[in-house]
């Protein structure tokens, strides 16, 4: 195993584009909230300011969530995972996740027949 593996120093391991997942959930209910990209701009300011960066892939720039929304995501804890290419945000969210203003982006259910089904319960 290498020292980003079991070390205590953070030593993200970037993709290709130079990026991580971010995985955002309620730090009181456990609820997955989103799931985005973090590049390291992103990292070292939710770090810096204790509230949610990510880096928008489709725009192309830094994003600080509910910067226009309002709806901050303030960070009460940060892991990052074995292989430090995954971060995990447990966060209070002040409004919905998704830009489609359901609270979490996964809203929607798979189903057998492949279609999908707005069940109101997430578990």
């Amino acid at each position: 195993m290498s020292n980003r593996e079991t070390g205590n120093q953070l030593d993200p391991k970037w993709d290709d584009k130079g990026l991580i997942t971010a995985i955002a959930t309620d730090f009181v209910s456990g609820e997955l909230l989103m799931v985005a990209h973090m590049n390291a701009e992103a990292l070292a300011a939710t770090v810096a300011t204790g509230e949610a960066h990510y880096w928008s892939r489709s725009r192309g720039e830094l994003w600080h969530k509910g910067a226009t929304s309002g709806h901050i995501q303030a960070v009460v804890e940060m892991r990052i995972d074995c292989d430090q290419d995954a971060v995990w945000l447990k966060v209070r969210p002040a409004g919905p996740a998704c830009h489609t203003g359901q609270r979490s982006c996964f809203y929607r259910r798979l189903l057998a027949d492949g279609k999908l089904d707005e069940g109101s319960d997430a578990h």
